[in-house]
């Protein structure tokens, strides 16, 4: 019986922790502050930068809990997750960085003149 309540405990921590992130996502969402939105790094503001660090670690914690990576041995878990997180992070350097670098291409085509 202790061992069904240790995984009902368990769970209901990973919800809260889940739980937490999301809010904070969403918070920053709703705010979005000046100082995070209009920053630049790396071809982009550092709120999307939060925003994809939290999905990452979202993501990281439902493999670690709900797919029982947790339990595994440690160079299984890493034959698993740095593929995964160095591949993400790679695909969305890219993609903000040169999404930014052709929007300011086009940006020069579409110079409006308000005279």
């Amino acid at each position: 019986m202790s061992h069904a309540k240790s995984h009902t405990a368990l769970i209901w921590k990973v919800f809260a922790f889940l739980s937490l992130v999301t809010i904070v996502e969403v918070f920053l969402g709703i705010v979005k502050p000046a100082s995070l939105n209009l920053t630049q790094f790396l071809g982009t503001s550092i709120l999307n930068w939060i925003f994809l660090i939290l999905t990452l670690v979202k993501a990281y914690g439902i493999a670690w809990y709900f797919m029982h990576l947790k339990d595994e041995k440690t160079w299984f878990r890493r034959a698993i997750v740095w593929p995964v997180v160095f591949l993400i992070g790679y695909l969305a350097f890219f993609l903000l960085y040169e999404g930014d670098a052709i929007g300011m291409i086009v940006q020069e085509w579409t110079r409006w003149s308000y005279n």
